[in-house]
């Protein structure tokens, strides 16, 4: 019986429920239904270029309203909010291996090197609510300039593209906030629970991924 739990708690919890190595079915269904995500994001690249394309002489003047060293820094925190969720899905497997309840910290606070799964989450959370509030001042600004979905073609486009991309980070952010719940709820930290951080980082650098190339279109290709 010994060696088959050496090798449970070795494989990683990305492709446990259990047993036998077999991927875990959620995040399988996660993947396909992010899948199905990314043609939704697809759709509105083609509608975006499409329009654009036939608007040259209207994007040329709105695009002047963007700050683009602002969209650059807000894009620059939530790229790097991939890596400390990264971190924290690390941190989550080696606490499932152990089969221990603990899943915080085992130094100080300023000790980043014995973070558990909780303070990279929390971490991570922190810099998507920044990534949300420095996008809602962008918003409030282009308002003030006059640039509303009513106002023109290029208007509807970006804050449809922008604002359904906002609308998948809050969602993120819900998951990010659950998984915590989670984790002060449980006794011990299992690799389900391990599973289910790993699912919520899917989630998340998908996010990342599809504003990389949101912010390439709207912001670097003008």
């Amino acid at each position: 019986m010994a060696p088959v739990a050496t090798v449970s708690a070795a494989i990683p919890a990305s492709r446990l429920r259990g047993q036998h190595g077999r991927p875990d079915m959620v995040s399988v269904g996660t993947i396909i239904w992010l899948s199905s995500e990314l043609m939704f994001f697809a759709a509105l690249f083609a509608a975006y270029f499409t329009i654009r394309a036939a608007e040259v002489d209207l994007w040329a003047q709105e695009t002047t309203h963007l700050n683009v060293p602002f969209a650059a820094a807000n894009t620059t925190i939530l790229v790097l909010s991939s890596f400390t969720c990264q971190m924290g899905v690390f941190a989550a497997e080696r606490s499932a291996a152990k089969g221990g309840p603990k899943v915080g910290r085992s130094g100080s606070l300023l000790q980043v090197g014995e973070w558990g799964m909780r303070e990279w989450f929390i971490l991570t959370y922190l810099m998507g609510a920044v990534f949300m509030a420095g996008q809602a001042l962008e918003y409030t600004e282009l308002v003030h300039a006059g640039l509303t979905m009513q106002s023109s073609a290029y208007g509807s486009m970006f804050y449809l593209t922008t604002g359904f991309h906002g609308i998948h980070v809050a969602g993120g952010l819900i998951a990010f906030l659950l998984v915590l719940g989670r984790t002060y709820l449980a006794r011990r930290f299992t690799h389900e629970q391990a599973v289910s951080a790993i699912v919520v980082s899917y989630y998340w650098h998908f996010v990342d991924v599809v504003w990389i190339g949101l912010f390439a279109t709207i912001y670097l290709i003008m």
